[in-house]
């Protein structure tokens, strides 16, 4: 499936009313690919298997879903951003919590190496510990947003020598032989994809709210 520029960005005001109806289906699409990556990240790096985390997906979404007919959206009264969390918190606390009395699922679990960590090193559902890993989930969509955006805006040849040297950590060199450009030509678009970048990244977090 491919990706469009604005998948990751934060959820504007207008797909919020929308989704007021459950039947408008676009919308629901929109936010459903908006966000299921975030909720499944942050409920795999709780230390949920790969089933769990995408139940806990479905059920933060069906949440929102009940809750959307009375919603009103008041940025005074915090971002939804932060709403979504304590939502998506709710659903991780409740799989734990299911682990806790099915001791032989949760030995499973120990059991099973691709688990993302044993049950002494999931981080608190009610604690500031998993708001930490929202941000930083959040952080990562923000940027995948602001990449997406600037790869429409820039030559191609530059944005794949910016993939190459930055996100690939390629060195220097091999990223000037690649490309048949000298150094000083990949630090200069380095530069000017990284402001292009930032930028984007500051008018997607102006969006948040």
């Amino acid at each position: 499936m491919t990706t469009k520029p604005d998948e990751f960005i934060p959820t504007r005001r207008s797909l919020l009313s929308r989704l007021r109806n459950w039947n408008d289906q676009a919308s629901w699409r929109d936010f459903f690919d908006t966000y299921w990556r975030l909720i499944y990240g942050v409920a795999a790096r709780a230390g949920l298997s790969d089933a769990e985390a995408q139940d806990v997906v479905q059920e933060t979404i069906l949440s929102v879903a009940r809750k959307m007919p009375g919603f009103h959206y008041d940025p005074s009264l915090g971002s939804f951003k932060n709403w979504l969390l304590v939502v998506a918190r709710r659903r991780i606390a409740d799989h734990l919590r299911k682990r806790e009395r099915d001791p032989a699922r949760a030995g499973r679990q120990g059991q099973d190496s691709s688990a993302t960590a044993v049950m002494e090193k999931v981080p608190d559902p009610a604690g500031c510990q998993l708001e930490a890993v929202w941000d930083e989930e959040w952080q990562k969509n923000l940027l995948a947003a602001a990449l997406a955006r600037v790869k429409l805006q820039v030559d191609a040849k530059h944005f794949q020598l910016y993939d190459c040297y930055v996100l690939k950590q390629w060195p220097v060199r091999d990223v000037a032989r690649t490309f048949g450009v000298n150094a000083g030509q990949v630090y200069l678009i380095k530069h000017r994809l990284s402001a292009l970048i930032k930028e984007e990244i500051n008018k997607l977090e102006k969006q948040m709210h």
